[in-house]
């Protein structure tokens, strides 16, 4: 140990060389901590740039078209006058609005039902893994797998008045031919139909995947009780069965209400409007004439996001009382 030269008392030990090392050492995890972050930012940044783009800016965009009188060289060069609120007073005046509130309701609603009715019953009958199960259940795909033009068109030629195979069938069992696609009475229920045909195998997938997900211990303790089959569906399956359910409903709801090509290429909306939803006059006012109406179709197309907003939220709020 090393002593002072003047009183022989030891000296203290002298602070380490990297003492100050130390010091900014301690500093360390902060700048780790910052470093964290952005790398943080740097994995959020597409996904945020992703948004920015693709969804924050086309509704700011349609938003200011629905705010602004636009016509087409308003529309090129950008100078449309602002207009506030008069485009969505003009949609509300306009005849046209109730029917396509009320068309775009009842196909959305009737679409949904027999979408999830006839694809939950087809999930329970191929739950139970009998032979060319799978086979089946690949064919039932097809419907959602084919482009919506190539279902459309096929629904189209099916219901032809004169030509179709579904009034030649009629015909054969003796029924008078049905107008499906000229007539007011039935061209909404055709584009149902046709909706409803392209729409359940969406269902049938979510839903049989929810079923498989159900341990099967669970049926074997009901049976066990005595239930019987629908007991143990109603009672047992359905309950679990239903965050599957209320997301396959909720997904459907916004893919349904904005369904426009499959009802343009069968109906146009007509006849007579006999068919027109929120999602097919806003096309018909931005592009269906040669003066096209930016403003009121936007603001249409606002009406849509509005109506599928709030049934996000009621989603949510369902999710949050049953968490």
């Amino acid at each position: 140990m090393a002593h002072d030269v003047t009183t022989g008392v030891p000296a203290s030990p002298s602070a380490p060389a990297g003492g100050g090392a130390g010091a900014r050492a301690e500093g360390t995890p902060g700048r780790g901590r910052r470093g964290g972050h952005w790398t943080a930012w740097a994995f959020l940044a597409p996904i945020v740039i992703y948004l920015l783009a693709f969804y924050a800016y086309p509704l700011y965009r349609n938003l200011d078209l629905s705010l602004r009188h636009y016509t087409v060289r308003s529309f090129v060069q950008g100078d449309a006058p602002f207009s506030g609120f008069d485009n969505y007073r003009d949609v509300f005046a306009d005849p046209a609005f109730g029917p396509a509130l009320l068309h775009t309701l009842t196909f959305t609603v009737v679409s949904i039902a027999f979408q999830f009715a006839i694809g939950l019953a087809l999930a329970v009958f191929f739950a139970q893994n009998f032979r060319l199960s799978a086979t089946l259940r690949a064919l039932f795909l097809v419907p959602w797998l084919l482009p919506l033009i190539v279902s459309a068109s096929t629904w189209t030629w099916m219901l032809n008045s004169d030509s179709g195979i579904v009034n030649h069938a009629l015909e054969l069992i003796h029924v008078d031919p049905v107008n499906w696609l000229t007539s007011p009475d039935w061209a909404l229920t055709s584009v149902i139909i046709a909706n409803v045909w392209i729409g359940i195998p969406f269902n049938l997938v979510v839903l049989y995947s929810g079923l498989q997900a159900i341990p099967a211990e669970v049926h074997e303790a009901a049976s066990i009780d005595g239930a019987n089959g629908w007991q143990r569906f109603w009672r047992v399956t359905f309950p679990l069965l239903r965050p599957v359910s209320a997301i396959t409903l909720l997904l459907g709801l916004v893919y349904t209400l904005k369904v426009f090509d499959l009802i343009w290429i069968m109906t146009k909306g007509g006849p007579a409007d006999a068919s027109i939803t929120f999602a097919t006059w806003s096309y018909r006012f931005s592009f269906g004439s040669l003066l096209p109406e930016f403003g009121p179709g936007a603001a249409v197309g606002n009406l849509l996001i509005v109506m599928a907003l709030f049934f996000g939220l009621l989603y949510i709020r369902f999710q949050r009382r049953q968490a």
